[in-house]
């Protein structure tokens, strides 16, 4: 195989899974989703930032962290989440929840496990609650 080559191109858009969680290792990955009127919209983290949201809903979706990991694709996944979770708390619109899909961590161990919880401990703490 050489470097770069596309092994699995299941969507015929020049991305395979290797490819793409390179991309997500310096993007801090994760979407923002609300609801308007019954219409779901969604927004990449970095491009929600800012931006003022007109929502009757919404929440965070943060996928794929494999705390433990530390391969050139993602050398420093612990940054990565961190980057992720700080672009959450930076939202104006504070989310309902946040849905952690994927690998949380690498291997399974508790201490990968301990991490990934108390970065996003932050968030539940930070959380502004409205009252209606």
């Amino acid at each position: 195989m050489k470097k770069g080559e596309i092994l699995f191109d299941h969507n015929h858009d020049g991305v395979d899974r290797r490819g793409f969680l390179k991309c997500m290792a310096w993007a801090g990955t994760g979407a923002l989703c609300v609801m308007r009127g019954g219409v779901l919209s969604s927004y990449a983290l970095g491009e929600a930032k800012g931006k003022k949201v007109d929502a009757d809903f919404s929440f965070v979706q943060i996928s794929d962290s494999h705390m433990g990991f530390n391969k050139p694709a993602n050398p420093d996944v612990k940054a990565t989440l961190q980057v992720a979770l700080d672009r959450i708390n930076g939202l104006e619109m504070k989310p309902e929840f946040l849905i952690h899909t994927g690998d949380i961590t690498h291997l399974a161990r508790p201490e990968q496990f301990d991490t990934v919880s108390q970065g996003q401990g932050c968030l539940l703490r930070s959380r502004r609650t409205r009252h209606g």
